[in-house]
């Protein structure tokens, strides 16, 4: 369970802070179920209302210095998604989001990066597709990073992406 003032990547409302634990009465029922109010970092004027025992939308804690670094280390073995058919491949990238897993966003990133690399090469404009998740997948992920460095989402991304050149 998550502590008032606690990260947490919440399924694709990227990183929020827990605000409140609260009880509320469910709507239409005589239960009472324990609500996190999660408070979207990098979305202004929204809160979240999530059942503390939802099993639909992944929550899991923001990662920690150490597996930041960790995964900036393992940046160039980790392999990409990819997949040769447009429609799959776009399926892949959703679910890719949608698992809050910070190794599928690397890969998207990865996967998408290399693919308009390779259109571009070839005389041909990036994907709107490939562009649109690439930069989901890099909100997400510099979003998060920011968090333990204690960093801007910009900030972050300008120093991941110096480490992973070798800058």
């Amino acid at each position: 369970m998550f502590e008032v003032g606690d990260y947490v990547v919440h399924g694709n409302s990227g990183v929020c802070r827990v605000e409140a634990i609260q009880t509320m009465d469910g709507i239409g029922t005589d239960q009472k179920r324990t609500y996190y109010t999660l408070v979207p970092v990098y979305t202004s004027g929204s809160k979240l209302f999530v059942p503390t025992d939802s099993k639909k939308v992944v929550t899991r804690s923001v990662m920690t210095k150490k597996e930041a670094k960790k995964l900036l280390e393992e940046w160039d073995q980790i392999e990409t998604l990819w997949v040769e058919n447009d429609k799959k491949r776009e399926e892949v990238y959703k679910e890719a989001l949608r698992s809050c897993d910070s190794r599928q966003w690397v890969k998207l990133i990865k996967t998408s990066y290399e693919r308009n690399q390779a259109r571009i090469k070839n005389g041909k404009k990036a994907t709107t597709s490939d562009e649109r998740y690439l930069h989901m997948a890099e909100d997400n992920l510099f979003g998060e990073l920011a968090i333990p460095f204690k960093m801007t989402k910009g900030e972050a991304e300008d120093y991941f992406v110096a480490q992973i050149r070798g800058e």
